[in-house]
């Protein structure tokens, strides 16, 4: 996973945000060895004396300074001068330490802080082929062969797409599978026209830098998402059940919580909810979680018609799960207030 302020890191050093550093002497800096507008001198970061503010040397001269994150004891960067008074005041300038200085960062880190400048936000993940789940039918639709539909649907999703290599290469996933996903459904044209792209992005660089590793467009939002679900531990899904049938599905992590007894549970909780506007019941949905008790279902609804008949017919559900060798630990029925 990689953490927020991480990614704010590299969004911050690959985007050469050099905000001006004030420097703070232990001595005065007017007299003989004084610094002149424009020079550039290394400086070598010393203990950090408080947070974010580190004593650094420079020119055999000691003073503080507050320093971007990511910039450690032992570095040394290289600084400019940028104004003598009222306050001697420095720019960050290529580092010689390549880990801490923009100029140093590998392609990966800038199409990762490129990405990472887009707020985290509820990005649907879309289903790779546009038809509904389920053909137009009067008779009630198959549960288990839904089932299968939405787990092929998000499987093929292109989220999981590493992941999914890793099986393949272990034998686990077939080379047709993979075939499947959105990473491997670019057609020659959008291939051309991305190479087209990077070169074209390529050629904005100065002969000592590069181009950030290029991302077909196409897939550089599923990329944010990959980023937005490692971030957020939820994933959600928008497609048709069935002809005109919107369904929005979530699926997202809960932390453990404490049990009864006052320990908590080993290992954290998976939630999954489904949301569809029903054209007889109006807005109905469906919460799941599942943990080492079983599973705990909570159905809402807006109205109260609908809540009566979900109420009624909840025993069905929970003696049809229950044949199915599914123990149900709790079912409710409750108001679900739109927002």
């Amino acid at each position: 996973m990689l953490p927020t302020d991480v990614l704010n890191t590299l969004r911050a050093l690959s985007l050469n945000e050099r905000s001006l550093i004030t420097a703070l002497p232990d001595k005065d800096t007017s007299g003989k060895g004084a610094f002149e507008l424009g020079q550039k001198v290394q400086g070598a970061i010393q203990a950090e004396v408080s947070p974010g503010v580190f004593n650094v040397r420079v020119l055999e001269q000691m003073m503080q300074m507050k320093l971007p994150a990511g910039i450690k004891s032992g570095d040394v960067v290289e600084l400019q001068v940028m104004s003598l008074q009222p306050r001697l005041t420095f720019s960050l300038s290529v580092a010689a330490n390549p880990l801490s200085t923009p100029e140093q960062l590998s392609n990966t880190s800038l199409l990762l802080s490129s990405l990472s400048q887009h707020p985290l936000e509820k990005s649907h993940v879309r289903a790779t082929h546009s038809e509904p789940l389920m053909a137009a039918t009067t008779a009630l639709p198959d549960t288990k062969a839904l089932a299968g539909k939405l787990h092929e649907s998000l499987s093929q999703s292109g989220l999981f797409y590493e992941a999914h290599q890793a099986q393949w290469i272990a034998g686990a996933r077939s080379t047709a599978q993979l075939l499947q996903e959105p990473q491997n459904l670019l057609t020659d044209s959008s291939r051309m026209a991305s190479s087209s792209i990077n070169s074209a992005a390529s050629q904005a660089f100065s002969p000592h830098e590069s181009a950030p590793s290029g991302i077909p467009s196409q897939l550089q939002p599923l990329v944010q998402q990959q980023l937005n679900a490692l971030e957020t531990r939820q994933v959600l899904w928008q497609g048709q059940a069935w002809p005109n049938q919107r369904m929005d599905w979530e699926i997202h992590e809960e932390t453990p919580r404490p049990s009864a007894s006052g320990y908590e549970e080993a290992g954290g909780q998976w939630a999954t909810q489904i949301r569809m506007e029903l054209p007889n019941l109006g807005e109905v949905a469906a919460m799941l979680r599942f943990n080492s008790r079983g599973l705990s279902i909570t159905l809402d609804a807006t109205g109260d018609q609908t809540r009566t008949l979900l109420g009624t017919t909840a025993s069905q559900l929970t003696a049809a799960l229950s044949e199915r060798g599914i123990h149900v630990s709790s079912a409710l029925v409750a108001f679900h207030d739109k927002p």
